[in-house]
């Protein structure tokens, strides 16, 4: 894989959502590749924990940049702190969430989810895309979700941003299937990660969700990269996916994914469900 990436995508990788769990261990994994980092979060002090160690351990060459990929024109800023770097592989995993009843958050809550989840992304793949499309050769890796296959409770707006992604990303495969740049959307299920394990899931009882380490989802991201447009990590959410989608008729998947999620998460106070 190493020699695999350096060739198609050349020696800069920009991961946003870097900070800790699944960015991390996307930058792990292309640290180990022998690519340089540019790595962008919100958090500074984890970043540039994160940088130091990838430095010391692989003898890479880091950039750090601390910021909110839910600010407007935050790309602009970040493409013009590595303006010296010929980045030619994007990884967007930055991800906000709202976990409960729609109506229970602020719309503010929302926004910020709207944001980071699709103008962010929006942003910086057009911004980095553009630099590839030049180039002639790049990769973009496009973190979304199981919930983006249909209507997710309780976590209805962040389901509808994966959704988003996942569209986004099949129709760029296409465009940018002649020009040298690959595009990938990864749907990854749950994953025991900082953010997942703080919602405090109650997956106990009959309801067990198939739960990957972090690392495992991105080896099998990463080795999809250039072969396909859209990866399922893991086998059990494979098989979910084609029994709930290829099955049972959609409105009977909204259901199924809402009761999971209300054991998940226990059922919202005025559910008669």
């Amino acid at each position: 894989m190493t020699d695999r990436f350096r060739q198609r995508y050349g020696s800069w990788a920009l991961v946003a959502g870097a900070s800790e769990g699944l960015g991390e261990a996307f930058a792990s994994a292309l640290a180990g590749c022998g690519l340089n980092l540019v790595l962008v979060a919100r958090r500074g002090e984890k970043l540039k924990e994160l940088a130091s160690r990838l430095i010391q351990l692989h003898q890479i060459d880091v950039l750090a940049i601390t910021a909110d990929l839910g600010d407007a024109g935050s790309s602009v800023r970040i493409i013009e702190e590595a303006a010296s770097r010929e980045i030619g592989l994007l990884v967007y995993n930055a991800a906000a969430s709202t976990i409960g009843p729609f109506l229970d958050a602020t719309v503010e809550d929302h926004m910020q989810t709207l944001s980071v989840n699709t103008r962010g992304a929006t942003e910086l793949i057009h911004s980095l895309g553009r630099l590839m499309l030049d180039r002639g050769r790049g990769g973009i890796v496009v973190m979304t979700s199981m919930s983006a296959f249909q209507g997710s409770a309780r976590i209805a707006t962040y389901a509808a941003t994966k959704s988003y992604l996942l569209s986004l990303s099949e129709a760029l495969s296409y465009e940018l299937a002649d020009s040298g740049i690959d595009v990938l959307a990864c749907c990854a299920g749950a994953t025991r990660t900082p953010n997942y394990v703080s919602s405090r899931p109650q997956t106990g009882g009959l309801f067990r969700p198939p739960e990957m380490e972090a690392e495992d989802v991105v080896e099998q991201a990463l080795s999809a990269l250039g072969r396909r447009p859209v990866v399922i990590a893991g086998v059990r959410n494979r098989l979910a996916h084609y029994v709930l989608h290829r099955l049972l008729p959609r409105r009977t998947a909204v259901g199924i994914m809402g009761r999971a999620m209300d054991r998940i998460y226990g059922p919202p106070p005025s559910s008669k469900r």
